[in-house]
């Protein structure tokens, strides 16, 4: 009688993964993992191993948002406790992103075993779903349902907690199927009725200020073709916002660009619009959670989301539809070319605040040292090109950039998600430009955001992915500095050192200068660009206060739950 073959569980979970379409595996080695590790080792995935699991996590998020794929980050025990704010993060960025990690032996857990932690109570408020896998045999089916919950509905982190001796069992071979995801994982198509289109467009048609918000669901599309089909059939201004920017291009005559009120006068203008619709947007606090003041009472709400529990989360809404943006933007793309539309005063008006921001932005760049924000930004935007994908982090140096830098296309602009938390911007970048090696990849950073992920420059020397970094150098924590001082009169842990952020990055093995006068910083980016290594360019820049900022400010004093 034949012996059956057997398999252990590290290799079903690579063999898992490649089933599911997986080439790229962000990580950090450690000792509950090294058998998966070793496996993946002898196959065709691309390793891409970081300094802190939570650079790992931002990573496969990044990669998965930009890529419509997904994002898969695997790291041992107290590994998944650095990983632990990554996963917060990417449910708000909502990244479709498998986490993996490993743990003590099975047999071993709830006696104090080795770096014992409660991961699946851990993962469980930060994703859509964490489990522990008990039995080999069920990894397959573990991991491609796992797979399908975060690509579904709203997308998002998954984890999966899999016991060192269950990475190492053996089982037969034959006992193994493996999920092939175009016939498992379902379809993400949907058609709205006949009359709610009607409906929807008999709206569009009554009103004289009408708005599109498109929001991350929005980017789950290929290309923005079906929105801007719909827009320039209807005329109806549109803004992007988080993973959609660029979706429809900045430079669109209906595009108004970013949807951040503390950033563009012309999203302010949604408190006088008498029609909002929110296009894979929720109802959360960008947008004021869709009440006065920022959205007027009497306006009228459409919300189109494919996660049918976030519509009329805050306030109802005069039609909802749950689908696929795309889908539900090109049955109202169609059925609105049955009538005649106009240009109205509504665009002009847009116009007008355009021209005001963009006058206002320019009388911030004068020659000075050290510079403001702007003119870093507007020296700096003279070397970009269209094909370049821009990143930024937080902070007010950023949040010039954000107001002054259009988006012109799919998934080549990049902020952090409604979370807020620091220190993307680099592991973001990594992953851009693992997503897009012939593109030019230009990072955003102030110097404290810097110093969450600064040392992943040694992760971009290693292998050899070259993203440019412009650092907003003011020694502060330029936002929360801004606020003590005019709420709380004077400041509190909030002052750094003026470091030589470049010195590291030479260091570490690749290009970095410091630039303290205007005329330094052109031939400096030139030189960056052409370096092809990793490079920071650490710009001193006066403490400025951001329009984001003063938001914050005024949001503070108002106690009122104003956007920011």
């Amino acid at each position: 009688m034949a012996q059956s073959k057997t398999i252990t569980g590290s290799e079903i979970i690579s063999r898992s993964l490649m089933a599911e379409g997986v080439e790229n595996i962000f990580t950090l080695a450690g000792d509950h993992v090294l058998p998966t590790l070793d496996d993946m080792g002898d196959r065709n995935f691309k390793i891409w191993d970081t300094r802190h699991e939570q650079a790992a996590v931002h990573m496969a998020d990044a990669w998965g948002r930009i890529t419509n794929k997904l994002g898969v980050a695997i790291y041992t025990t107290p590994g998944l406790a650095n990983a632990i704010p990554g996963l917060a993060n990417a449910m708000h960025s909502e990244a479709p992103l498998l986490s993996i990690s490993g743990c003590a032996e099975l047999s071993e857990l709830g006696r104090g075993a080795m770096q014992e932690i409660d991961q699946i109570g851990m993962t469980s408020p930060v994703t859509k779903g964490s489990w522990m896998v008990t039995n080999p045999l069920r990894i397959p089916d573990m991991i491609s349902h796992a797979i399908r919950l975060a690509f579904s509905g709203r997308r998002g982190p998954v984890h999966l907690t899999i016991p060192v001796d269950i990475q190492e069992m053996s089982v037969p071979s034959e006992q193994i199927t493996y999920h092939d995801p175009l016939k498992n994982r379902p379809v993400d198509s949907s058609q709205a009725n006949k009359e709610t289109i009607e409906k929807a467009i008999s709206l569009m048609r009554s009103a004289s200020k009408p708005l599109i918000i498109v929001g991350n669901a929005g980017s789950y599309a290929e290309t923005g073709s079906a929105l801007v089909e719909l827009i320039e059939t209807t005329k109806i201004p549109v803004m992007t916002e988080g993973n959609a920017r660029g979706l429809i291009p900045d430079s669109h005559e209906y595009c108004f660009g970013f949807f951040d009120i503390g950033l563009n006068k012309s999203a302010r203008k949604i408190q006088q619009a008498d029609l909002v619709i929110l296009l894979g947007r929720k109802q959360d606090l960008i947008v004021g959670y869709a009440m006065p003041p920022t959205i007027s009472e009497t306006a009228k709400i459409i919300q189109i989301d494919p996660e049918g529990s976030l519509i009329a989360r805050n306030r109802a809404v005069d039609i909802g539809i749950t689908g696929n943006i795309e889908d539900i933007s090109l049955q109202l793309a169609k059925e609105s070319k049955k009538y005649d539309w106009v240009e109205t005063e509504w665009l002009n008006e847009l116009n007008a605040e355009r021209k005001i921001q963009s006058s206002e932005l320019d009388d911030l760049t004068k020659i000075q040292s050290p510079m403001h924000a702007a003119l870093v930004h507007q020296i700096v935007g003279r070397n970009l090109s269209e094909k370049d994908i821009l990143v930024f982090d937080g902070g007010d140096f950023c949040h010039f950039g954000r107001a002054y830098y259009e988006a012109n296309s799919p998934r080549s602009w990049h902020y952090l998600g409604s979370s807020g938390m620091l220190g993307q911007a680099i592991p973001t970048a990594l992953a851009a430009k693992i997503a897009n090696p012939d593109s030019r990849v230009i990072a955003f950073t102030g110097d404290g955001a810097f110093g969450f992920n600064g040392l992943e420059f040694d992760t971009a020397v290693r292998h050899h992915l070259p993203i440019v970094c412009i650092m907003g150098h003011d020694s502060a924590w330029g936002i929360d500095r801004h606020i003590q001082k005019e709420v709380f009169g004077k400041t509190v842990a909030t002052d750094l050192l003026p470091s030589k952020y470049d010195q590291v990055v030479k260091a570490l093995g690749g290009h970095g200068e410091s630039v303290q006068h205007p005329d330094e910083l052109p031939n400096a980016i030139e030189r960056a660009f052409s370096m092809n290594k990793p490079s920071l360019i650490n710009v001193q820049i006066a403490n400025a206060i951001s329009p984001r900022a003063q938001a914050a400010i005024n949001k503070w004093k108002s106690h009122v739950p104003l956007p920011m």
